[in-house]
């Protein structure tokens, strides 16, 4: 088994989702007590939140290479983020070690492609949904992107960092989400995304039947569990 270098705290509630399912995914494989062998370096979520809003891409960029280099020290074998959004710096965490680095927006593109999927609904934050590095990783892969509109993107957002990562998940924003998400499908989506790893504890299938939806929390841990029990440095 290799050892996981899991950078998270973006926000906590995700965070106590990956750590669940990646223990729980490697246990429904090797049975018994095996869980997974993880180094998590947990972030502060206000300096991310603060380098988000401000558009301090350079800095978030220097303050999670720092990190990735400690779990390089501390015996990582590859390195995972658990935060769409902080992919935006994916470049900077590369360089920072030489460490294999496991795309999100890769593990995504690759389900979508087994599944015959081509155009893809976004939903995340304003970041993933607006900026160029999300949408251009899919595009190397053959895949295109429809966002919600102005409103909905800014609602999204705002659902995002004001309910789901203070652990509060609402009918109404629920409800909300399955409307922009209808939208998406007229628009000529055949797959959602969800391309934020807290919406996954608001909408589901049972919410949304008329698509598909790629959690992208449920295809990363498959993809990191993978490569943990798989791979070869």
């Amino acid at each position: 088994m290799k050892t996981i270098g899991l950078l998270h705290g973006m926000s906590d509630v995700a965070t106590a989702d990956y750590y669940r399912r990646i223990n729980d995914r490697v246990n429904e494989l090797r049975g018994g007590h095996e869980r997974a062998e993880l180094l998590l370096s947990s972030v502060n979520f206000g300096d991310i939140e603060r380098f988000v809003r401000a558009d301090a891409w350079d800095e978030a960029g220097a303050y999670l290479a720092d990190k990735a280099r400690g779990l390089e020290r501390a015996g990582a074998d590859f390195l995972v983020c658990g935060s769409n959004t902080m992919h935006r710096v994916a470049p900077a965490i590369e360089a920072a070690t030489p460490l294999p680095f496991l795309h999100i927006a890769d593990v995504l593109a690759g389900a979508a492609r087994r599944q015959g999927l081509r155009t893809l609904g976004l939903l995340g934050t304003l970041p993933v949904m607006e900026a160029s590095f999300y949408r251009e990783r899919l595009a190397g892969h053959g895949l295109s992107v429809i966002v919600p509109d102005e409103a909905d993107r800014v609602l999204v957002d705002q659902v995002i960092f004001d309910e789901l990562t203070r652990h509060l998940f609402t009918g109404r924003s629920r409800d909300a989400f399955v409307r922009i998400m209808h939208e998406l499908a007229g628009r000529g989506a055949d797959a959602i995304v969800l391309g934020c790893t807290e919406i996954t504890q608001l909408v589901g299938p049972e919410d949304f039947p008329a698509l598909p939806l790629l959690d992208t929390t449920a295809l990363h841990v498959e993809a990191i569990v993978d490569a943990s029990l798989r791979i070869s440095r």
